[in-house]
C-alpha cells in the first residue's frame, strides 16, 4: 500500500516529481512514481487508478494538462494537480487543471511547484491520521 501515488504524463516531467519525491522523503508516507499519460495510455490509467490504494494523488501535467483531471473523474480521492511549465509558461496547463467542470474537484499548486503538492498531499494525509 502506497498513501500517496504520483502520476507524470510524460517522462518529461520527471524534474518537478523530484520536487515532490524530495519533500515526502523526509516523512513516513509511502508512495509511487509512474508515468501513465492520459492521452498515450488512457486504458492503463483507467486500470492504474481503480487498483490503486493510494489516499491521494499528485498529478503532474504541462500542456493541456488532463491528467489530473481524468483521474479526479475515476475517484473520490483528493487530486492535487502541478501545473508544468512546458508552454506559455505553465499558463495553459494551470487553467487547465483549475477550470475543472463541476463535480470534478481537482486541486491545484502554483506552476511547476511540486513541493507545494507534497505538502498538501501530508496535510490531507495527516487529517486522516
Amino acid at each position: 500500500m502506497v498513501d500517496i501515488s504520483i502520476l507524470m504524463g510524460s517522462e518529461s516531467d520527471h524534474a518537478i516529481a523530484t520536487r515532490v519525491t524530495s519533500v515526502l522523503e523526509d516523512t513516513d508516507y509511502s508512495f509511487e512514481v509512474k508515468v501513465i499519460s492520459a492521452h498515450r495510455d488512457p486504458k492503463k490509467l483507467d486500470e492504474y487508478i481503480a487498483k490503486s490504494d493510494a489516499n491521494v494523488f499528485i498529478a503532474i501535467a504541462g500542456l493541456s494538462a488532463a491528467l489530473p483531471g481524468v483521474i479526479a473523474s475515476k475517484t473520490i480521492k483528493p487530486v492535487i494537480g502541478v501545473p508544468v511549465s512546458a508552454k506559455l509558461g505553465g499558463l495553459d496547463a494551470l487553467l487547465s487543471i483549475v477550470q475543472m467542470p463541476p463535480g470534478v474537484p481537482v486541486a491545484s499548486v502554483g506552476i511547476d511547484n511540486g513541493a507545494n503538492a507534497a505538502k498538501l498531499a501530508i496535510r490531507i494525509l495527516d487529517l486522516l491520521n
